[in-house]
């Protein structure tokens, strides 16, 4: 496992990103493969310096992810177990994850329009040239996501915006361009971070999730049915509409951010 100091100080509120990239890092250098058992809950939360409850948090994305698989018992196949490694974008642009920490909001929120608007057109495109000989566009996983944040049981603020972002990543992922995808994982956590850090700010988090969730949705549909203009439209309106309500752009600035 990845040298860490459990000594220094974590924010509570990013505790189960510690564990997620803990995880990740053991991941991508190899140092955890395919078949191979996550410690235990308690292990990682000594191990980390964090509380258990954000090794859980961290884990549910994992699997979510498709990363791990969990399951309960004392057998050998109890606990968490890898299941696969990240995988395109997720882990070729990992290092640039660091340095995206220090972009200006503004010129994240640009970036995440300009590929993101990107992303849609392609695969909404892609759905209007489907034809009975072309494989359709498998949206799966990105349903997957959706479902995991409408979950009956309580999802974090934390959680749910993870969730979020890797919903985003995977229709860049899904739209076939390696540059875009690699792009978007880099910035995966800056992106993370600044929705975040923004949560405190909303006037109500439960009608905000309930809107994104709406949006979320909403981007599929105009996906699924080829609509690019709708899709690009939707896409637009759901990044910049969060940053505004959250008090990081100025709603004055959401044209000059369209265009």
């Amino acid at each position: 496992m990845s040298d860490i100091d459990a000594s220094a100080p974590i924010d509570s509120r990013r505790a189960w990103e510690v564990v997620l990239q803990h995880i990740e890092g053991d991941l991508l250098a190899g140092r955890l493969v395919p078949g191979d058992h996550l410690p235990a809950e308690r292990t990682l939360s000594s191990e980390l310096g964090v509380g258990r409850s954000s090794v859980r948090e961290a884990l549910r994305v994992l699997e979510v992810l498709g990363l791990i698989r969990t399951q309960t018992g004392s057998g050998p196949q109890s606990g968490a177990i890898i299941v696969a490694r990240p995988s395109g974008g997720m882990s070729s642009l990992m290092r640039l994850q660091v340095a995206a920490q220090g972009f200006d909001v503004r010129d994240v929120v640009k970036t995440r329009l300009v590929l993101e608007s990107a992303v849609v057109t392609e695969l909404a495109e892609l759905v209007a040239r489907d034809t009975a000989d072309s494989a359709p566009l498998d949206l799966g996983v990105a349903a997957q996501l959706l479902d995991a944040m409408d979950a009956d049981g309580p999802v974090s603020e934390a959680e749910f915006l993870a969730l979020d972002a890797a919903f985003h990543l995977a229709l860049a992922e899904l739209s076939g361009n390696a540059v875009i995808a690699s792009m978007m994982a880099g910035l995966r956590n800056s992106i993370e971070s600044y929705v975040l850090a923004g949560a405190p700010n909303l006037p109500s988090w439960a009608e905000t999730s309930g809107r994104l969730r709406h949006e979320h949705r909403a981007i599929v549909s105009a996906i699924e049915a080829g609509d690019a203009e709708l899709a690009r439209t939707r896409v637009t309106a759901h990044i910049t509409g969060y940053y505004t309500e959250t008090n990081f752009i100025a709603a004055s600035e959401q044209r000059t951010l369209h265009g």
